[in-house]
């Protein structure tokens, strides 16, 4: 009961959050900050090291989280739009 709860009341503030940033700067965050530095984009080098076993250092942690945050954000937005 609590759980069921505690979920309704994250997914109605999570809702609300993505409601408030429009889908035009996501999209430019992803353009701009999810590809850079553009040949090649970073993101793919950092997902290629993720998946070789080879993220090891923390600088290339942060480099992941940096340029993929704009991607799973703009992934949570549209699956807010679909409902």
């Amino acid at each position: 009961m609590v759980r069921s709860k505690l979920r309704t009341w994250y997914n109605a503030c999570m809702e609300e959050f993505m409601a408030r940033i429009p889908l035009g700067y996501l999209v430019l965050a992803c353009l701009t900050l999810g590809l850079a530095p553009f040949s090649p984009p970073h993101l793919f080098e950092k997902l290629q090291m993720l998946f070789q076993g080879r993220l090891v250092r923390p600088l290339d942690w942060f480099d992941l989280i940096l340029h993929g945050t704009p991607w799973v954000m703009l992934v949570i937005k549209l699956f807010y739009l679909k409902r």
